[in-house]
């Protein structure tokens, strides 16, 4: 095959941007003079995690809809128009073969001018409800990759390929041991570990019962890994600063390591999470996003812990429920072991490279 040239689009969250990363990977494994250019919105974490894995990224002046605020959608449809020119320069300067989006506010002009050029687009959805602008391009796309049953009431059937989610390689494939880790975290070796996890912008409910709890965890000898998210980020570390059994910080970019030091995991249960914690075999508390659309977070918590594979609290009773059910977890050997075996039965670790060769097989024919 010649060397082709892709676009891939979309980003605002790890749970988009982690996947579009790990299919490009899985592709320049099979083809390695694939070329690829990613496309971003502006001032969105895209713009700095996507150079970090080596991929060159343009960024779009572009925004999602606002709901708590009308004044701020004044400039939406100016903003959208104006991404519209700036895609067409991209396509003119880059001339790509085909189109990946992963959801996001650069998705949508992307997928839509491709399909406009009849160049060939892919879409990965990777939620059990499917976002309405992946819903509108899918009519027009050429293959669907999705992780759920049931997503052709979205989709049509004969463009759906069920992949399940691609999970980074760092991840799937680690070999750190929990001690290497907690040496990395600066933790000790024979306390229980918690990673806390409200996904790469955060989650209050979650965030402040951990703030509120944060003296109490010593007591009990327990250490925590606290990922705080973006928002409101610095008076959850100010918090964590004077407490040595916490390692704490906005993001975490080493994955596997985390994973590898935790005993216990408390998260969203976003679908790009959910597919992490069953390759890691990590047993977890999942406090499902309450705003997801059609609830689907829960949908997908759900799930696991109707087949004894996770605990879930939902988000309005976490102040009543969460630390202690952490604590109680954390002193239960047993419930650990059968929730890390129960969950492991779901992982998928080879998404990407299905996706990478059913992209490489339609853009070569």
């Amino acid at each position: 095959m010649s060397a082709k040239k892709i676009i891939v689009a979309g980003g605002g969250t790890g749970g988009h941007i982690f996947p579009a990363i790990a299919i490009a990977n899985a592709i320049k494994e099979l083809q390695p003079q694939t070329e690829f250019l990613f496309v971003g919105a502006i001032g969105k974490m895209e713009m700095d995690k996507v150079p970090q894995a080596g991929y060159e990224i343009k960024g779009l002046d572009i925004a999602g809809y606002e709901r708590s605020s009308l004044i701020k959608n004044f400039w939406l449809p100016f903003k959208l128009i104006k991404s519209f020119f700036q895609v067409r320069t991209i396509f003119n300067a880059f001339k790509p073969d085909a189109a990946i989006g992963v959801g996001g506010y650069s998705s949508f002009p992307v997928l839509k001018l491709a399909q406009k050029k009849g160049i060939k687009t892919f879409i990965h959805e990777s939620n059990s409800f499917a976002g309405k602008s992946n819903i509108m391009l899918g009519k027009h796309a050429t293959e669907i990759f999705v992780a759920s049953e049931g997503m052709n009431k979205f989709f049509p059937s004969d463009k759906i390929l069920n992949t399940g989610n691609p999970v980074r390689k760092s991840i799937v494939n680690s070999s750190v041991s929990k001690e290497d880790a907690l040496n990395f975290f600066g933790l000790e070796h024979h306390k229980p570990t918690i990673l806390i996890l409200g996904g790469s912008l955060g989650a209050r409910s979650i965030n402040d019962v951990i703030s509120q709890h944060i003296g109490e965890f010593k007591s009990l000898n327990l250490q925590l890994i606290w990922q705080t998210g973006k928002s409101t980020a610095a008076a959850y570390l100010q918090r964590a600063k004077a407490h040595a059994n916490v390692w704490a910080d906005d993001f975490i970019n080493d994955m596997d390591k985390a994973y590898a030091a935790a005993d216990i995991v408390v998260s969203r249960a976003g679908a790009m999470a959910v597919a992490e914690l069953c390759v890691a075999k990590k047993p977890v508390i999942f406090v499902p996003f309450p705003h997801a659309a059609e609830d689907h977070q829960t949908v997908n918590a759900r799930y696991l812990v109707e087949r004894d594979a996770a605990i879930m609290i939902k988000d309005d009773s976490v102040n009543a429920w969460l630390f202690g059910e952490i604590t109680s977890l954390a002193k239960d050997k047993i419930k650990q072991e059968k929730l890390s075996t129960n969950i492991a039965a779901f992982a998928v670790k080879d998404a990407d490279k299905k996706i990478a060769e059913a992209i490489l097989k339609s853009i070569g024919e």
